[in-house]
């Protein structure tokens, strides 16, 4: 992609991927011009928010609207050359999807259209930094009455700026690794195929599991008799799990703290399960991370219930296929790892085999998809940026620089 100079110039330094604190949750119409985001206001972005269905009657809500979905895989299409994969305003800290900016007294996160797992990026999805980004407001929104938030403002469809504060932090340096308390994993399935996936982990024999006593003769997307929370910290290449005596006695949080983020962990999970359902929805599991504001108090950083940090099936089928031993229907990025599980060895193949057209181009539809039968809400293209190719990054510098500027 060709990248435009950097326009955000304050000094910069390394920072840990999630430090950020909270101010009042704002929204961005039409440009710059922001607002207060009350109860129930979902963000718009260069035109009205039409409503959408949510869910199909025909059973097939993923096919529901044809024309829809084609026009959808058609933009898809015409933009793989032009997904923001790289950023350049300034120095970053890199992350599998977000690059990080330090701003002075803000924190700067562009989200990428880079698609991450298996601890390495695997494609580039059109629109899907976009679709991030804009779901986790609504969500972020949706749940300030559960545990307030690090949100700012948000200056373009792929921004989010933050003002800074500490995260949980243990100062101890481990094969040359800080550690320090990144997410918690909330499961109401035994499902997944990553190496940190419930059902990996089931399958291989563990019982207990962070914590958790696993029943024996549980079998793969098995519905959890409750939902389970799943603590973990980063280590040097992926997340190392925790229990939840460990997270105290190493110092990453105190009992209290601990206490706090999980009663908060359930219940946003729960009122995520309950959206979703009423969607049409299941909402499987998911991760949060939460960071500590100047005044000590916790905060919901990063992402929430997005495509990335979850796994949503269709609700309809998922009760025959299970029975049937078929994997459900997902509206998520794992039908992408499966790809790559049955074509390779995606945690040891050095080149890994390049994802289809067709494929990235139905995982775009499905996180649109996602976006808009939960938000109820019509996802704005920038049709004009499909058509002429106009680089995104350079959108991002212009609406990043005026929103430094005014804060």
């Amino acid at each position: 992609m060709a990248a435009g100079p950097g326009t955000v110039k304050p000094s910069v330094t390394r920072q840990p991927t999630n430090i950020i604190c909270r101010a009042p949750l704002l929204r961005f119409t039409r440009g710059l011009g922001m607002s207060n985001a009350g109860a129930g206001a979902g963000r718009q972005w260069g035109g009205k928010m039409r409503a959408v269905s949510a869910a199909s009657s025909s059973g097939q809500p993923l096919l529901a609207d044809a024309a829809h979905r084609e026009e959808i895989r058609r933009l898809a299409q015409s933009s793989l050359s032009n997904c923001l994969t790289e950023t350049h305003l300034d120095l970053s800290v890199p992350g599998w999807v977000r690059d990080i900016y330090d701003a002075g007294d803000y924190l700067v996160l562009v989200t990428t259209d880079r698609q991450s797992a298996f601890d390495r990026v695997l494609a580039s999805i059109p629109f899907k930094g976009q679709v991030l980004n804009e779901t986790s407001l609504w969500w972020f929104d949706k749940t300030q009455d559960i545990t307030s938030n690090a949100i700012v403002c948000i200056p373009d469809p792929n921004v989010t700026i933050a003002k800074k504060c500490t995260v949980f932090l243990l100062n101890l340096l481990v094969r040359q690794c800080f550690f320090f308390l990144s997410t918690s994993y909330l499961r109401g399935f035994v499902t997944g195929s990553t190496e940190t996936s419930l059902w990996t982990v089931y399958n291989k024999g563990i019982r207990n599991y962070c914590g958790n006593v696993l029943p024996e003769g549980i079998v793969k997307n098995q519905k959890l008799p409750v939902n389970i929370l799943t603590p973990t910290t980063k280590g040097i290449d992926h997340d190392v799990p925790v229990t939840p005596k460990e997270v105290v006695e190493l110092g990453l949080m105190t009992q209290e703290e601990f206490d706090e983020v999980s009663s908060k962990a359930f219940r946003i999970f729960a009122y995520g399960q309950k959206v979703a359902l009423e969607h049409g929805l299941l909402l499987v599991d998911t991760k949060y991370e939460f960071g500590k504001g100047a005044d000590g108090s916790i905060l919901l950083i990063d992402e929430v219930h997005t495509p990335d940090s979850s796994r949503y099936w269709i609700a309809n089928s998922y009760e025959k296929r299970f029975a049937d031993g078929l994997e459900p229907e997902n509206v998520d990025k794992e039908f992408l790892r499966l790809w790559f599980r049955n074509h390779c060895n995606p945690y040891e193949d050095k080149v890994l085999p390049e994802a289809p057209e067709e494929l990235i181009c139905e995982l775009a539809w499905r996180y649109i998809f996602l976006y808009e039968t939960i938000t109820n809400s019509k996802f704005q293209i920038a049709r004009s940026e499909v058509l002429t190719h106009r680089p995104i990054h350079d959108r991002i510098s212009r609406n990043v620089a005026r929103a430094i500027s005014s804060l």
